[in-house]
């Protein structure tokens, strides 16, 4: 069965060019219900089919022993040069098949929701089509089995990223200096390159070392590797992830990511572009846990942004920006959990998150089409009674981000707390730990403003809950919310830990992070009475309208203002650069490179107007310049005497 794994990336492909070809060539028909009907069906099936594909695949290797489950599956020959041969291969194991399932099953859950969503827009099939190259790069980035190929699709994500964040280039759009959702686009893209760059860096320095790219001959060829060149490789990496999974410093671009259709917004936030970095560095854990100062500043970097976008979070009143930068905060436990060394846990967040994140952004979504593009959540409320499945199905994954008891998000979460704790990082546990305080609030203060309490809607406005095209995948990603948890339940409540076994070959297992049952418990408790007192706090005020956390002076402020990081960028970045280009650059460039080179070009020019004279084909001419040279010579022996 596993060598049908192209097929989980061809099927794409060919919705991509399906959709393609049916925006190009049927200009006249695109706001056609029968064009949605065929680009919004074959779009969707195309990712359904990747997904059975994977799921099958799934039970082969379930039913084979932990040392079987893996295999390469060769397309093509790609290229070669010199010493470097690239082949165009598929990398069918755990780790693969985890993210696959996930990427395929939350985007096929994406692709039917965006039927309802998107109907009436009159680039439907472009959109669709954009949608269907997403994932196939994703699944390149995924199944790659050696760093070329996987940075193609790492390139491609992005590139969609960038079509779909400006899918309606020319809407307003308020951000730093951005007016525009193509200028949003233009910002995730530049942000992404600045990564990108430290990546190949590293690749560099791994095939100088090595001499390959392939992902089983670097593992196995580590060892290769100085300390230094350890260090280097696994920092310039991370530093790549942290563009592509918005940690600090490169994080500004995901919350204006949202620029896109709200679709766009749960592919990218939940189940594709921002894991691309977790995913790569669990793929090489080997690596990474081989060079205990990288692992520091990642575990660093990861418990800040979490802490920082999580204080951002409770601030905000646009219902997708609350969900953008809990976004930022909830990748930031994963670099934490990878930061301590828990791989298998990080992924295990990454699929619970994937779960409850794409449930929210598709349930804003729906709250947005129903009120007319409103995303102020002060002019919200009460709209449990008129849109009641997306109120239930947005409940639950908010407990589920809260970490509430028996949730998805409280059983991950709680592993990657307890690992911190257990490796010692006794700091990072504590923020952590504080942060599981802020998200609850958070959470549940969005759940409240949105859905209970009167109504504070424009009377202009009738909400209706959406269509079944729409509430059919909020269920079904409600559910998963509620029971994913059950993939990876601690051990002091089960000694099966499906999600920690099914890893267990493909990332790296510590053993130092052991802890006692009791322990444990404690841990456990208290992650469970954070998340209650920060969901029962939240529930608390904003039912009943108390005023709290004020954005317009002190810490509230620069909270809602983000830290003015963008501004600081702004300044820093981008207006030296525009000063530098202006005021220095440019004159140079006019003055001294054209100036140079133009004048250096004139003058040769015009020697070779003054010697173009000795060929003119005119005899007389031939003959003056002869007399002249006779003179000359003659002049020369008469003076010089000899």
């Amino acid at each position: 069965m596993h060598q049908l794994i192209s097929y989980t990336v061809i099927l794409p492909l060919v919705g991509f060019l399906f959709n393609s070809f049916l925006f190009l060539f049927s200009p006249k028909a695109k706001k056609n219900t029968a064009v949605e009907q065929i680009s919004g069906t074959v779009g969707t099936a195309v990712i359904f089919g990747s997904f059975v594909i994977s799921l099958l695949i799934f039970f082969e290797l379930v039913g084979l022993s932990s040392e079987s489950r893996l295999f390469i599956v060769p397309v093509f020959d790609w290229f070669y040069a010199g010493n470097l041969s690239v082949s165009f291969s598929y990398q069918v194991d755990t780790l693969s098949m985890a993210m696959s399932l996930a990427v395929s099953g939350v985007g096929c859950l994406i692709h039917l929701y965006s039927i309802g969503y998107m109907h009436g827009d009159e680039d439907f099939a472009r959109f669709f089509a954009y949608l269907n190259l997403f994932i196939f790069s994703m699944m390149n980035l995924i199944l790659a089995d050696n760093l070329i190929v996987m940075f193609l699709g790492w390139e491609g994500v992005g590139l969609c990223s960038y079509l779909l964040i400006g899918f309606w280039y020319q809407r307003k759009f308020d951000g730093v200096e951005i007016s525009t959702t193509g200028e949003a686009a233009d910002k995730a893209f530049i942000m992404n390159r600045i990564g990108d760059f430290a990546m190949l860096a590293a690749f560099f320095i791994l095939f100088q070392a090595i001499g390959s790219f392939n992902f089983q001959a670097v593992l196995i060829g580590k060892s290769a590797l100085t300390n230094e060149q350890l260090f280097w490789v696994t920092i310039l990496i991370f530093i790549g992830c942290t563009g592509k999974s918005a940690q600090i410093p490169l994080f500004t671009w995901l919350p204006d990511a949202m620029a896109g259709p709200t679709p766009v917004s749960a592919l990218i936030h939940a189940a594709t572009m921002v894991t691309s970095g977790l995913y790569l560095t669990a793929r090489l854990s080997p690596i990474f846990y081989s060079s205990p100062e990288t692992q520091i500043v990642i575990a660093s970097i990861g418990a800040t942004t979490a802490i920082l976008a999580a204080s951002i979070a409770l601030f905000q009143n646009d219902i997708k920006k609350v969900l953008a930068y809990s976004t930022v905060s909830q990748l930031g436990y994963m670099f934490l959990a990878v930061g301590v060394g828990a791989y298998s846990t990080a992924i295990f967040h990454v699929i619970t998150h994937a779960f409850f994140k794409a449930c929210l952004f598709l349930g804003s979504g729906s709250v947005i089409h129903a009120l007319h593009e409103e995303q102020d959540i002060r002019k919200m409320g009460g709209l449990h009674k008129k849109m009641p499945i997306t109120s239930l199905t947005f409940l639950i994954g908010s407990l589920a981000l809260a970490g509430f008891p028996l949730t998805s998000g409280f059983f991950s979460k709680d592993e990657i707390l307890t690992n911190t704790f257990a490796g010692g990082y006794t700091f990072f546990y504590v923020i952590g730990l504080f942060t599981a305080l802020l998200t609850a609030f958070y959470s549940i203060r969005l759940y409240t403003l949105t859905f209970l309490g009167d109504s504070r809607i424009d009377s202009s406005r009738h909400p209706l809950e959406s269509p079944l095209t729409m509430t059919i995948p909020l269920i079904l990603l409600a559910s998963l919310s509620l029971l994913g948890g059950f993939l990876g339940l601690p051990e002091v409540i089960s000694s099966n830990n499906f999600m920690k076994d099914w890893l267990l070959t493909s990332t790296v297992l510590t053993e130092a992070h052991k802890i006692s049952h009791s322990t444990e418990w404690v841990l456990l408790a208290l992650s469970a009475f954070i998340s209650i007192i920060g969901v029962s706090t939240a529930y608390f005020i904003y039912s009943k309208n108390i005023h709290f956390l004020s954005n317009e002076t002190g810490f509230g402020k620069l909270a809602y203002q983000k830290y003015l990081v963008d501004e600081i960028y702004d300044r820093v970045a981008v207006k030296s650069v525009q000063f530098f280009s202006e005021k220095i650059a440019s004159p140079f460039e006019r003055f001294i490179i054209k100036g140079f080179f133009s004048g250096f070009g004139e003058s040769i020019l015009g020697l070779g107007n003054i010697l173009r004279m000795a060929q003119t084909g005119v005899a007389q001419n031939y003959a003056i310049i002869m007399a002249l040279g006779f003179v000359l010579i003659l002049g020369v022996v008469i003076f010089s005497g000899k």
